[in-house]
């Protein structure tokens, strides 16, 4: 059976069933903290390959209108990114793992909390794509990620090129984030945890209860700060430690925000 998000909080020691999904959530007092890739929509053979379900791109703008513009997509896409995917729809959104934020529709992207990497470096990483022509380079920016979801096999050697990299560098400000067929490199100092806290400090999201949804590691820094912002969480596809509660695919979480639009206790007073 379902459990709903409005009563006691789950044991967070305790492991997650299967089908434990939130039934309902009081959207005038939550913050919707949603991650794209893996959770709203489902993961592409490339980044650029990803699709907004029509069903999706109409639940989205509602969601925020009922929010009150409290709902924030949270990725390590870059907000330009993030809008192309979604064009013409706006959304306020964490960007980068954390590195540029844009509090509402209406305000200006914040500035960055950290630079970009430095070129010469990324050139270093993106190099090792020379590998296998399966691997495919995404230039973030702040990041630098490698997939290889046409190239599962040369994963220990992806990994093995990063580590001789950073040994050849030890105090370099860089963080290396395992993912599904993906091995991204950022400048170190934010993740996604210090881009919500920050979002969460100013209104709309300030005061509210914040509930955040995420599949991949990147997203646990969110997971394990959300019990001392009397948040929730819920992972998708994979069963995270410390959740509240599970989505067993992408489809299932759209569907139970497409549900909270047609719930009258979920609408905003």
């Amino acid at each position: 059976m379902n459990q709903g998000v409005t009563g006691t909080v789950p044991n967070k020691t305790a492991s997650v069933p299967d089908d434990v999904e939130p039934r309902t959530l009081p959207l005038g007092t939550s913050a919707l903290l949603l991650d794209i890739d893996g959770t709203l929509l489902d993961l592409a053979p490339s980044p650029s390959e990803v699709r907004v379900p029509p069903k999706l791109a109409s639940s989205l703008p509602r969601l925020l209108s009922r929010t009150g513009g409290a709902l924030a997509l949270v990725s390590g896409r870059s907000l330009r990114d993030i809008d192309r995917i979604f064009a013409p729809s706006l959304f306020p959104a964490v960007g980068g793992h954390g590195a540029e934020m844009r509090i509402s529709v209406e305000s200006e992207a914040v500035a960055a909390h950290a630079p970009p990497m430095n070129p010469d470096l990324m050139r270093r990483f993106a190099a090792i794509s020379e590998l296998h022509p399966g691997i495919l380079v995404e230039n973030k920016g702040y990041s630098l990620a490698l997939h290889f979801r046409k190239a599962p096999d040369v994963e220990l050697a992806i990994y093995d090129r990063v580590s001789a990299i950073r040994a050849e560098l030890p105090n370099a400000p860089i963080e290396v984030l395992p993912g599904k067929f993906v091995c991204e490199i950022k400048h170190s100092g934010f993740t996604k945890a210090t881009g919500v806290t920050e979002l969460m400090s100013h209104e709309p999201f300030k005061g509210r209860r914040p509930v955040f949804i995420g599949d991949d590691v990147t997203d646990e820094t969110v997971f394990a700060i959300m019990p001392d912002m009397r948040g929730l969480s819920f992972s998708v596809g994979r069963r995270a430690q410390g959740v509240d509660g599970h989505f067993q695919a992408p489809r299932n979480v759209r569907a139970w925000l497409a549900r909270l639009l047609d719930d009258e206790r979920a609408i905003a007073e």
